[in-house]
């Protein structure tokens, strides 16, 4: 993506007295891990590609509050929720689209109760809709052909039940969908959820994103897609432990439609 996208924020648009249509909650990984930020500019890059009204938050952002909840320290999450929540009302958002399914997850199913209301959907969500509006077209390009396997991440797929949103944006690109033993509802999860991103793994046999990893790469996939950037992180490891990242990538959905003309 170029450097000159513009990506606008929440107080520009306030200055000017001006709403979008929707935020783009960047969240942790998108905005601070160098491979997540790739997924970000993948996303931003299909916004701007479909004409779409959006802002983000830029400062005024902060962790929605996952990690710390799930870690177990309520207090903390109502904090960040807390503050979060204060932001997003007093720009009266209504409509949010995030890459995190953490955060997907908890600004749906979490802020509500505490007075946070909005309009929550994913961004293989989004680019569905933008593409069953006509505002996005995806073709198969670099990517057509190409056997792919989906990992289904914990926040999307069991928590919320979103599993053909990220599939039917994979079959647009004409690729070769393979599915795990192991997919949608009975699906593995990468090791990344419930706050163990962020510790070590507990003594056993074999750490889980490595016990994911060799079931994707049972059926023997060119390009392991993930709708996550947590995942992302978990299934390269993986992947590099296996050492076969020079014959496997592990992709975001975004990036994959962004880049598939990119020749």
């Amino acid at each position: 993506m170029a450097d000159s996208i513009k990506v606008p924020t929440m107080a520009e648009y306030m200055a000017e007295g001006k709403a979008p249509e929707v935020l783009f909650w960047v969240g942790c990984a998108g905005s601070f891990d160098d491979r997540a930020k790739k997924i970000t500019r993948a996303f931003v890059k299909l916004l701007h590609k479909a004409g779409v009204d959006f802002a983000v938050l830029g400062t005024e952002e902060s962790c929605t509050g996952d990690p710390a909840k799930r870690s177990g320290n309520e207090f903390l999450f109502q904090m960040q929720a807390a503050m979060n929540i204060e932001v997003l009302n007093g720009y009266e958002i209504k409509k949010i689209v995030t890459t995190c399914p953490h955060c997907f997850n908890t600004i749906k199913n979490e802020y509500p109760s505490l007075g946070g209301n909005y309009e929550v959907v994913h961004h293989t969500q989004f680019l569905k809709s933008l593409l069953e509006e006509g505002k996005l077209k995806v073709e198969g390009g670099k990517f057509k052909g190409k056997k792919i396997t989906f990992h289904d991440p914990c926040y999307l797929g069991r928590a919320n039940n979103e599993y053909e949103a990220p599939r039917e944006l994979l079959e647009k690109l004409e690729v070769e969908l393979v599915e795990m033993k192991r997919c949608k509802r009975n699906a593995m999860c990468c090791g990344a959820g419930g706050g163990q991103m962020f510790k070590e793994p507990e003594p056993g046999k074999k750490d889980v994103n490595v016990a994911r990893t060799e079931q994707a790469m049972d059926v023997n996939p060119e390009i392991i897609a993930a709708g996550c950037p947590f995942c992302n992180t978990m299934l390269t490891d993986g992947v590099k432990s296996k050492e076969k990242e020079g014959s496997i990538a592990v992709m975001d959905v975004a990036e994959m439609i962004a880049n598939a003309e990119d020749l």
